[in-house]
């Protein structure tokens, strides 16, 4: 059985192994990109209105009786604003693209969706749209945004399912080279 538990930043901070461990059992990244990977995370966690959620898969068997929850997967967001890497860089190119009026529309009052991973045993249950659903539950701002590659993945399916749209599309963020999707919607989610 699957619970969501929601952390605030300094329990997600304390968990940040069992998080890195989860995001990179889920996209495989070069051994090189974890400690930056680790330093953004935790960088993420002094944002504002930061908010995480911990998918925890509990044991309902006889033999699993008393076995503490495993962790499985965790998503969490925080709002957009001025000064933050990947809203300003979104934004100046949304800006470009598509005019400020738009990109105002769109991240003038966002909600960033950082980071959703489920661990790759895990996958294909439902748990990733159901944190997505959970952490959006209740937000106050206009619009949730994020960034996921350009492909045709589960996850790019799983967001459609959920109403993104694309905003950007074979968008290649600063010092990088692969190609990536900001897709956004309104909120609240149905």
């Amino acid at each position: 059985m699957i619970e969501f538990r929601g952390a605030g930043p300094a329990e997600f901070t304390e968990r940040l192994e069992t998080v890195i461990g989860i995001y990179t059992a889920a996209m495989n990244p070069p051994e090189d990109q974890i400690t930056g990977r680790k330093t953004i995370m935790r960088n993420h966690a002094t944002y504002p209105h930061f908010q995480c959620y911990f998918a925890e898969w509990r044991d309902q068997s006889p033999t699993g009786a008393g076995e503490a929850p495993r962790t499985v997967g965790f998503a969490y967001g925080f709002r957009g604003a001025p000064g933050q890497w990947w809203h300003d860089v979104v934004l100046r190119a949304l800006t470009e693209q598509s005019g400020r009026e738009v990109a105002a529309a769109w991240l003038g009052h966002a909600f960033e969706l950082a980071e959703i991973h489920v661990h790759p045993h895990y996958q294909g249950k439902g748990i990733g749209r159901a944190m997505i659903r959970t952490l959006c539950a209740g937000r106050h701002e206009r619009t949730a945004v994020l960034s996921t590659h350009d492909q045709p993945t589960a996850a790019r399916h799983l967001y459609a399912g959920l109403g993104f749209r694309d905003l950007l599309t074979r968008f290649v963020f600063p010092g990088g080279y692969e190609e990536y999707a900001i897709a956004g919607r309104p909120l609240p989610l149905p």
